[in-house]
């Protein structure tokens, strides 16, 4: 097995991952942030002002992948 960490980027801040996730591989690794992505894009507002956020996936050894999303409205907010 092996020690994956998932670190947040939230915009220009990152909050690192100091206990990590032991995974059989990379395909579980890809699963996990997948999962953990969904969830941070779920629990965010659409009108709010964070448009953007990454899970950066590493080991020991260095970085593997990054997952991310990006929320853009193709028109202007509306002003009540």
């Amino acid at each position: 097995m092996i020690r994956y960490y998932f670190d947040i980027r939230d915009g220009e801040t990152l909050y690192a991952d100091e206990e990590g996730v032991e995974l059989d591989d990379q395909t579980a690794a890809e699963v996990e942030a997948a999962t953990v992505l969904a969830g941070l894009a779920r629990d965010l507002s659409p009108q709010g002002e964070r448009n953007h956020m990454a899970i950066e996936v590493r080991t020991s050894a260095g970085p593997i992948f990054q997952a991310a999303f990006i929320f853009e409205s193709a028109q202007p907010k509306e002003q009540h």
